[in-house]
Order: C-alpha cells, then sequence, then structure tokens
C-alpha cells in the first residue's frame, strides 16, 4: 500500500507526481483552479474534460498529460456530489488510476479534497485516507518482480493541521492498516494457512499490543470445552481445529463486554457433503469473517479506545477422509444443545454455535456479535456488495447500520421469521444444520438459541467478504468486509439500545 500523508496546502509539484482534481456534477471544477498560482490551466482543462466527455459522474476519470508542465499527468476524477460514497470513490479512483502510471514513472499522487462541494473535514480525511490505503492495496504470491508502485498519496485539505482532523487521519491509517491485515489473511492460500497458522498470526500482531491477550485453545482444551461443532467439523483435516481468543482490556473501560465471533474456516471442501470443483475455488476465504473480527480488535487495541472487547475465532479445516463427521451425526455443543447434521457444507454454524455459547457462558460477554461468509442464499438476496444483518434487538440493529453507514460498507436487514422456525426440528436432536430455504433466515434462526438472552446480532458476508474484480476501494480477492463496521460500532461505546452518533 502506499504511504498516506496529511497537507493542508497543495504541494510544489515535480515531474514524478500525478494532480488529481475532483470533478463536481456539471463538471463544476474546484476554486483552486482558477486563480493565478493554479497548477493547471483551468481554460485547458475545461476543455479537454468537455472533449472527452467527463461529467464529473462519480467514477467517471480522463488522464491528461499536460505538455510542457508539471506535474507529469493530470488525473481528472468525477465525485458528483461530494457526499461520502462520491469521495471515498473519487480517492479510490484516482490511487487506480494513478498507479498505473507508475509504471512510466509516477510517485506521488496529490490529491485535493476542498472546494468540489465544501472544506473537507475530519470525517472526510478519515474516508479519504481509508480509500486512498485500501485501493491501493495488492495481495502477491510470485516469483516475479512487482511492478512499480504508487509511494505516497498526498492528502490535501485546507484544515489538514487542525488537530481534529489530524486525529481522524490517523484513525483512518489504522483503520486502513487493519483491514488491510484482514485481506492478507484472507487472501493467504490454505496451503499455508491452517487453524494454526490463523492462530499464531494473530499471536504474532496482536499479542504485542498493550492491553491485548491472546489466548489459543487446542484440541485437548476444546474436548474439555465441549466445543462439539469446532471438533466436528475440523475432525476430517490432518491440520487439527484451534479457538483463537483475543481480548483487549484497557483500564477504566466502559462497563460491558462485547464479544465478536468470526468464523474460520481456513478451507472447506463440504465435507462428506463435497462440493463441486468451482465451488470449491473460493473456499480459501471461508474465515473472513473471522480476519474480521480479529482486525476489529487489532485497530481498538491500536487507537485505544475506551472499551473491553473480545474476539473469538473458532478456526477449522473441513475436510474429507475417514474421520470426517457425517450426515445423521448428533453432535453437542458447548452448554449442552445438540444439532443433527444433516449436510456436513452446513459447517460455519456448527463452528459459531460453539463460539457464541462459549462467549456467553464463559467470557461474560454482554453483546454477541457474529460475522460469517455462511450461505450463498444471502448472495442471492442481496448481491455481493451488500450483507445481510439480522438482530434480537432493533437498537442493536440500528446501531451496526449506522455503524456500517459511517464506514463504507453496506448492510441490510434480514427478518428472523419465527413462521420458518419449525424447519430446524429434530426428532434426535435439539435441531438440524440444514433446515433449507429461506437460507439465510433459518441459519440465523438456528444460531440464536447459542446466543441466550444476550443481545445479539449476526453478520452475513458470504457476499461482500470476496470481490471478483476491483472496485473502488475493493479489490479482488479478499475484502476485509466488516472489520470497518464493527470498529465504528466500538468507537461509539458498542451501543445495543441506541443508534451509533458521530459527533
Amino acid at each position: 500500500m502506499p504511504r498516506v500523508e496529511v497537507l493542508s496546502t497543495l504541494p510544489a509539484l515535480g515531474e514524478d507526481d500525478v494532480l488529481a482534481v475532483p470533478v463536481g456534477s456539471g463538471t463544476a471544477l474546484p476554486g483552486w483552479l482558477t486563480g493565478p498560482d493554479a497548477p493547471v490551466d483551468a481554460v485547458f482543462l475545461a476543455g479537454a474534460l468537455a472533449d472527452t466527455g467527463n461529467t464529473g459522474r462519480p467514477g467517471n476519470v480522463t488522464n491528461l498529460p499536460v505538455p510542457g508542465r508539471r506535474p507529469r499527468s493530470v488525473v481528472a476524477v468525477g465525485i458528483g456530489d461530494a457526499t461520502l460514497p462520491d469521495l471515498r470513490g473519487y480517492v479510490a479512483t484516482a490511487v487506480r488510476r494513478a498507479q498505473t502510471l507508475a509504471e512510466h514513472g509516477a510517485r506521488r499522487l496529490v490529491l485535493p479534497l476542498d472546494d468540489a462541494a465544501a472544506p473537507a473535514g475530519a470525517e472526510e480525511v478519515r474516508a479519504a485516507v481509508e480509500a486512498a490505503l485500501l485501493a491501493g492495496y495488492r495481495f502477491r504470491e510470485t516469483s516475479t518482480p512487482h511492478p512499480p508502485r504508487l509511494q505516497t498519496v498526498a492528502v490535501v485539505a485546507a484544515d489538514g493541521a487542525d488537530p481534529a482532523v489530524t486525529a481522524a487521519a490517523r484513525v483512518g491509517e489504522v483503520t486502513g492498516h487493519a483491514v488491510a491485515w484482514a485481506r492478507d489473511l484472507v487472501n493467504t492460500p490454505s496451503n499455508t494457512k491452517d487453524p494454526a497458522w490463523l492462530a499464531a498470526e494473530a499471536g504474532e500482531r496482536l499479542a504485542g499490543l498493550d492491553h491485548v491477550t491472546v489466548r489459543v485453545l487446542d484440541p485437548d482444551d476444546l474436548r474439555a470445552g465441549g466445543f462439539g461443532g469446532v471438533l466436528a467439523v475440523g475432525g476430517g483435516s490432518a491440520s487439527p481445529p484451534r479457538v483463537i481468543v483475543a481480548s483487549y482490556r484497557p483500564p477504566g473501560a466502559a462497563p460491558g463486554h462485547p464479544v465478536l465471533v468470526g468464523k474460520g474456516i481456513t478451507f472447506d471442501t463440504g465435507g462428506i457433503s463435497i462440493k463441486p470443483n468451482a465451488g470449491m475455488r473460493e473456499m480459501k476465504t471461508d474465515m473472513a469473517g473471522g480476519a474480521a473480527v480479529l482486525a476489529a480488535v487489532d485497530a481498538a487495541a491500536r487507537l485505544g479506545l475506551p472499551v473491553a472487547v473480545t474476539a473469538v475465532v473458532p478456526a477449522a479445516e473441513n475436510a474429507v477422509s475417514g474421520s470426517s463427521y457425517r450426515p445423521a451425526d448428533v453432535v453437542r455443543h458447548v452448554g449442552g444443545r445438540t444439532t443433527e447434521v444433516l449436510n456436513t457444507d452446513a459447517e460455519g454454524r456448527m463452528v459459531l454455535a460453539d463460539g457464541l455459547a462459549w462467549a456467553r457462558l464463559e467470557l461474560g460477554a454482554t453483546v454477541l456479535v457474529d460475522v460469517a461468509t455462511l450461505t450463498g442464499a444471502m448472495k442471492v438476496a442481496l448481491g455481493t456488495r451488500t450483507a445481510g444483518l439480522y438482530a434480537t434487538t432493533d437498537g442493536l440493529a440500528d446501531a451496526l447500520r449506522t455503524a456500517a453507514g459511517h464506514a463504507g460498507e453496506q448492510v441490510w436487514r434480514m427478518p428472523l421469521a419465527e413462521e420458518h422456525a419449525d424447519l430446524l426440528e429434530s426428532t434426535v436432536a435439539d435441531a438440524n444444520n440444514a433446515p433449507g430455504n429461506p437460507g439465510g433466515t433459518t441459519a440465523a434462526l438456528f444460531l440464536r438459541p447459542f446466543a441466550g438472552d444476550l443481545p445479539w446480532a449476526h453478520l452475513d458476508v458470504a457476499g461482500p467478504a470476496r470481490a471478483g474484480s476491483d472496485d473502488a476501494e475493493v479489490v479482488k480477492g479478499g475484502t476485509g468486509f466488516g472489520a470497518r463496521t464493527l470498529l465504528r460500532w466500538l468507537e461509539a461505546g458498542a451501543p445495543v439500545d441506541a443508534p451509533v452518533v458521530v459527533d
């Protein structure tokens, strides 16, 4: 990722620079292009924009080499009405286009924010820093040298030296790097990424942070603790399961203990109910929920938030062997609830059930939020950019929806419809694990009892956790979706009875 700096004035521009110009709706140009010290002739730029058809619509981009002038290139990027989503798109599009110019010598993108519609404040600068880092993210494991990369993004805002803006820029930087870590975890191939590797990576990154402890439950601990779901799902693999517990407990933290439970299936064959080959190709990303909750704790600790929070990641590889769990097995979870296995490919809910019950019974959780790539049904319902949100209280649902809106992540509340509860019935256990359609809702209904009477929310991120192509700050592969929403919620104090309030 490029380094991001925040400046309060437009810097001197050199041959290695790319200048971004935010173009508003109706091709309105920012005021700093009209003065005598403007770096580019505004009349020339306006004419060039007209020639190329750049109308200022978000996502429109025009690369305009300026003969005989510095910098090497001007990148005119549509910013629409300069809403926060428009701003994120403007920044990400500029970074992506400037990166293509790095192969021709560009090293710095100068990215003004002001005058697109109004002076940029703390929220705009935070969003810009996050978008610049995430749009510049790449994961590569090749034997060939990486292509030249953009080194620096200089975000320019008139209030860039204001302490509130400076603080917001730091929050954006911490957030961007935490999400990038989540993306790295998700994108790592599964011949490297097994449950023990994931636990080691979490320990290496988190254990050195102030007030953070990382505990890893091994198979003996899981047997002693009654983690029947985790042991069943991981039983067919040569790589035994783990449960990763990362706790951030700062002194003087506010009352309450939110626990974030993330699905950590490091590879999913489907088990005996095996997936077709095409269905397995993306299954290295099936631990994206676990990556998101670990990244949220990482960022909370680095920012010193005054809230205690724990991430619980049940990590297992769902494999096929003689020791795999089978259809018709009955599994006993933490706390004693039992599940009849109808489909071994419905494994995510099996491990989440243990994680939720253990957090409630052993960790003293006061509110539970789980994140999981859980059901293909959610992709059918909401597409690949929106997560499904289920919650047992309106206050928690509203708080998470508001947090997601500030974070630039799309969620849609789905109903915990009681009329489908009878689909979970089993003659030999408390419930079955494959109750059928509507698949996203019945999966949530399966999980609900394990949260007990605690406020609980479930984010099904099967669609937005992975992307098939680059789009603004979303990159092909793992996206880190959910980490920013959780962090915004924690910044607000993890409310369960009121929406997030941003000063």
